[in-house]
């Protein structure tokens, strides 16, 4: 009989006693204590079983579950009988970011001082033990949501000896999603403030630490080094690209072929291999998001679970907000093929702003781009990453993504499409221009929004929106030459009774031309010079079948001629 599936389990203990659906990555415990680093970061994407894994990791060792041989007796692990005895006997501090999501430094730091003042209450029989002398005790009880930032930053190493002398052993320290407030001070605009507070608190936690045995962080990126961890000269970093541990989270192809026998849908291997297949750990390119799995098990049903769990509101801003080059890169992934990008695993957020690199860095470390070939370059010493969008999920959630960027002139932006496949350039001039006033400005997201770039990033933002609404009827293709102002559109049907169209937009040059309308003539003229429908010739397409249209754009006006 196949095991039930419980959705949402992140507590190890729970999971194995109600004998919920658990595939055994217990040999993870085995992999990591025999690596011995002393500090450990593993980054994964969301929902790929980094708090379950932390939680396994803590009953397993932690004081506080002694001779709990009922967890473990069935698992990998258990079968290694030197950890038979390792089981419950290491104080552990187990402590989660999850949850620390503020808009602004002082909640943030409070959220986390709140964090470790709950680790204290926890602990507070010490109080009550002969470990502490009276100034300790007094010190003990100065931990709280307001305490100074010098208090802050020492708290868990202070916590540490207290437990050490206490139990007789070194600590181990588990941290979940240590990246989330550094994400949320990214989008929030507190960085900076955030930084130092961070910084001393692993400093104190992790290095000068004497009292520590191992550590171990999970997140989704590796923040730089020189933001958070420059004083960690003890830490190893484990992320995508690593062979570390590369079969710990998530679930390999193998592992999902033998869940669907279990609930009878073998006959469904590929369809799930299309929908959620796609991720890459070192040299695995067979692992699956493990929340999509449980998620299409329970309701055999295919959706993007996976994609829908998240506002993916850093991600929106990244590519909404990005310059041309992000958005014509989108273009070409959603039409399912593939780019090439130096990327640097170590996520420098002050560089997002103005670096595309940073930003592929960033989606490739979340999940939203798979690996398709890797090399070094032997002269720069650069890494070239061959990548695309990590599967059909992902691909839905980006459209979707899209569509919500023309939410609030719906109504006007799918008008617009029908007077455009109808050929109705009076309404089409009606309905852009509700839309551009609309929207304008929502696809300039940086702190200084410049009236050079706004056009630039609503007209590629407009195609891209013109790909989802139309990738079922066309074969949408961009041709850019000489960047800015010479950009052009092809619409290749994909029926034989649909027309084919091909766009050119255009800035009003006032040096150049008196009029709007003028703007409008020149990109005619220059679809007709630079001979764009010869492509559509090729291919069977009557000229007579090839709408050309001029958009010619002055501030947040739009003529099509």
């Amino acid at each position: 009989m196949a095991r039930t599936i419980g959705l949402g389990h992140q507590n190890f203990e729970l999971l194995i006693t109600k004998n919920n659906f658990y595939i055994d990555k217990t040999l993870f415990i085995k992999e990591w204590w025999e690596n011995e680093d002393a500090v450990t970061l593993i980054t994964r994407p969301r929902r790929f079983g980094k708090t379950l894994n932390m939680s396994m990791i803590e009953q397993f060792f932690s004081v506080e579950y002694p001779q709990r041989e009922d967890l473990f007796q069935n698992l990998h692990i258990w079968r290694e009988k030197k950890y038979q005895k390792l089981q419950g006997t290491v104080p552990v501090i187990f402590l989660s970011f999850a949850k620390v999501k503020e808009t602004s430094f002082i909640n943030t730091r409070k959220r986390i001082c709140r964090i470790i003042k709950s680790l204290y209450n926890h602990y507070d029989f010490l109080l009550e033990s002969d470990v502490l002398n009276g100034d300790e005790k007094a010190a003990f009880q100065e931990i709280s949501v307001d305490m100074g930032d010098d208090l802050a930053a020492d708290s868990l190493n202070i916590l540490s000896d207290y437990l050490m002398r206490y139990y007789g052993k070194k600590v181990m320290i588990l941290l979940d999603e240590y990246d989330t407030p550094m994400q949320e001070a990214y989008v929030n605009g507190y960085w900076g403030e955030l930084m130092p507070f961070i910084r001393n608190l692993f400093n104190a936690s992790f290095k000068t630490n004497p009292f520590l045995e191992r550590a171990l962080m999970t997140g989704i990126t590796r923040v730089s080094r020189e933001s958070i961890f420059s004083d960690l000269n003890n830490l190893t970093v484990v992320t995508t690209g690593s062979e570390l541990y590369a079969d710990s989270f998530g679930f390999t192809q193998q592992e999902v072929w033998k869940a669907l026998d279990e609930y009878g849908l073998r006959e469904k291997r590929e369809e799930v291999r299309d929908w959620y297949d796609g991720f890459t750990f070192g040299q695995r390119k067979d692992i699956y998001n493990p929340w999509s799995i449980l998620n299409y098990l329970k309701f055999r049903k295919f959706s993007a679970y996976w994609a829908n769990t998240s506002s993916n509101s850093l991600v929106d801003q990244l590519i909404r907000g990005g310059n041309a080059d992000v958005k014509i890169i989108f273009e070409e992934l959603l039409a399912g093929r593939t780019f090439r990008a130096e990327i640097d695993e170590q996520i420098v957020f002050s560089q997002l702003d103005g670096h595309t690199d940073a930003i592929w860095s960033l989606l490739l470390a979340s999940g939203y781009l798979r690996l398709e070939t890797y090399r070094m370059d032997e002269k720069t010493g650069t890494d070239e990453y061959e990548l695309a969008l990590t599967n059909k999920e992902v691909r839905i959630m980006f459209k979707k993504m899209i569509e919500g960027w023309f939410a609030k002139s719906t109504p006007a932006y799918n008008q617009f499409i029908k007077a455009f496949l109808a050929g109705d350039k009076k309404a089409m001039n009606q309905y852009i221009n509700r839309v551009a006033l609309v929207t304008f400005s929502y696809f300039d997201t940086g702190k200084h929004p410049s009236k050079e770039t706004e056009p630039e990033r609503f007209y590629h933002g407009f195609v891209l929106g013109l790909m989802v609404e139309l990738a079922d009827r066309y074969v949408i293709t961009s041709n850019r030459e000489s960047g800015f102002g010479r950009y052009d559109v092809i619409l290749e049907p994909r029926e034989k009774n649909l027309d084919a169209f091909i766009l050119e937009f255009k800035v009003f040059d006032p040096d150049e031309e008196d009029t709007l309308e003028d703007t409008v003539k020149e990109a005619l003229n220059q679809i007709e010079c630079k001979q764009y429908a010869a492509s559509l010739r090729e291919k069977g397409i009557s000229p007579k079948r090839i709408r050309t249209y001029g958009f010619a754009f002055e501030g947040k006006k739009v003529l099509i001629g």
